[in-house]
């Protein structure tokens, strides 16, 4: 039964100033730091050895992924970097305070932006500092294919078929694997593990630095799913296990 570990990187700078941040490349706060190395600290306890790990190209979670390996002595496995696995980008919302967001276009319109699940944010100008055209990281990507602001759908469509044709064959195999990312990339690998719908998956939240442990059967289905940090543990969708099932599974189309 392979495992599947996904973690949220610590808390980043914008996390703790409120902004939207997406795929600018801020760094983890010193709380976000801690709480990278805690995910160290609760995936020893579990004494699982992880075959290989993936994360994105934003050093929030490159870092908290580092952090994370170093606590359980595991930093020798290979470490697959992919851009697919960034954060939603949240095009012309980019940097600006979410408070004040709202107070300039009221609650309910900076609530569709943020929680729809396919209606993405005012698109970012090409020529801005913070479209990816224009980050050297991806300099050798064509510029039709990165994202001036995302809906979670989109997010979601380059999210999965880079988790089908590079994690999947690995967890068929039966290797144990983590994965370090984002709130909106981990919502979106969420809703394809636990089959939700689209209308409830934006509801979901991953809290920073705390690994969630997927024990994995047949078909990849859902056979056991827990928070490490009992404490800071949110919701998780219902899930079919076997004769454990959980009653409810959502029937809604993706």
């Amino acid at each position: 039964m392979p495992t599947l570990v996904l973690v949220r990187h610590g808390q980043s700078v914008w996390n703790q100033q409120n902004r939207f941040t997406g795929w600018v490349d801020v760094d983890l706060t010193d709380q976000g730091v801690a709480e990278a190395r805690k995910a160290g600290e609760l995936l020893a306890a579990e004494d699982t050895r992880f075959d290989a790990a993936f994360t994105s190209f934003q050093k929030r979670a490159i870092r908290t992924l580092w952090m994370a390996l170093e606590g359980i002595d595991q930093m020798h496995i290979p470490v697959t970097k992919a851009w697919q696995l960034n954060e939603r980008h949240y095009g012309a919302l980019t940097g600006l305070n979410k408070d004040e967001t709202k107070a300039e276009h009221g609650e309910e319109q900076v609530r569709i932006w943020r929680r729809a699940f396919d209606t993405p944010p005012p698109q970012i100008d090409p020529s801005h500092e913070h479209h990816p055209a224009n980050d050297p990281k991806y300099a050798g990507y064509d510029p039709a294919i990165l994202p001036g602001g995302e809906s979670l759908k989109m997010t979601t469509d380059r999210v999965l078929p880079y988790f089908n044709a590079n994690i999947r064959p690995m967890l068929d195999a039966g290797a144990n694997l983590i994965v370090s990312a984002h709130g909106n990339s981990l919502r979106a690998l969420m809703k394809d593990l636990f089959d939700v719908s689209n209308d409830d998956i934006p509801g979901f939240e991953f809290p920073t630095g705390n690994p969630l442990l997927l024990e994995l059967g047949d078909g990849q289905s859902v056979e056991s799913a827990r928070y490490l940090d009992e404490t800071r543990a949110k919701a998780l969708p219902e899930f079919r296990s076997g004769a454990n099932a959980q009653s409810g599974r959502d029937s809604n189309p993706r």
